[in-house]
């Protein structure tokens, strides 16, 4: 299994998705893993969706260790004090993962960018692409504190070759994502701190089930999921990444996660190997 033991690692938006299938992995790798978010609470409906508190629960319940943070990444005082509780309580600062991500409030529809709601571009980039650079603003200090293990940062984003995503908006701030990653991976080479910008598959995340009114344990009855993959999979594609003392010769450079489960040999949660998903022609 792989070691990250005596690793401190930040999950930002760790409350579900992707955020929550990575700090579940890197916890069960043996890192401490800090989670932030808004969702805080264990109120029926939140249980069902998810809290930066239950996600919590659930790194405790597989024997790891971390602590949940409630921020808002749009907030750039609640982001600064997050960074400065991490660094009074560890030191230290190996993996950052920004995952803080506010563009699901409204359908990511196909159409033209002059038919868009503008509000796209405050979900997307004040509380995406704005909030993730915030955070390495902040954080990327503490990490060159540190000098002597180097560290990663990696960025969520989606990314297929340049391929056109189908909505303005979302293009825009995953491919903003992308190049914030290559030009920080210039930036800190020197430090040898990687940068990586990840892209994930067809993930089940508890918002893509729920509109298939379907759950986890269910999905394989739905057509549409065949080919999708868990939380599970980013997060483990994560933590081989962060355990990898070659990553610096990738650094800069997308990544996706299916293909990097051929490169390290993993396998999703239920023992297979997804392939990298497709944008269609």
């Amino acid at each position: 299994m792989t070691n990250l033991q005596g690793k401190v690692a930040l999950v930002t938006g760790g409350s579900r998705g992707a955020g929550r299938g990575i700090a579940l992995e890197l916890a069960k790798a043996g890192a401490y893993v800090y989670i932030t978010g808004r969702s805080t609470g264990l109120s029926h409906e939140e249980r069902r969706k998810g809290t930066i508190d239950s996600v919590l629960d659930e790194i405790k319940a597989v024997g790891g260790q971390g602590e949940a943070i409630r921020c808002d990444h749009t907030r750039d005082s609640e982001t600064e004090e997050a960074i400065r509780r991490i660094a009074s309580e560890q030191g230290r600062l190996d993996i950052l993962v920004n995952n803080v991500w506010g563009g699901n409030e409204l359908s990511i529809e196909s159409k033209p960018f002059w038919e868009l709601p503008l509000e796209h571009w405050g979900h997307m980039f004040d509380a995406g692409v704005r909030a993730q650079l915030m955070t390495n603003y902040y954080a990327i200090p503490l990490m060159r504190s540190n000098r002597q293990s180097g560290g990663i940062i990696i960025h969520t984003t989606y990314w297929d070759h340049y391929k056109y995503i189908d909505n303005f908006y979302y293009d825009l701030a995953k491919n903003a994502l992308v190049r914030m990653a290559y030009g920080l991976s210039v930036e800190l080479a020197a430090d040898g701190i990687a940068v990586i910008p990840l892209s994930p598959g067809w993930m089940r995340t508890e918002l893509v089930l729920e509109s298939l009114n379907t759950d986890e344990e269910h999905w394989q009855d739905v057509p549409g999921l065949q080919t999708s993959e868990s939380t599970a999979y980013i997060g483990r594609a994560v933590v081989q990444l962060a355990a990898d003392p070659e990553v610096m010769s990738i650094t800069g450079i997308p990544q996706q996660v299916g293909n990097l489960a051929v490169q390290y040999g993993f396998t999703d949660a239920d023992g297979r190997l997804v392939s990298v998903f497709k944008v269609p022609e």
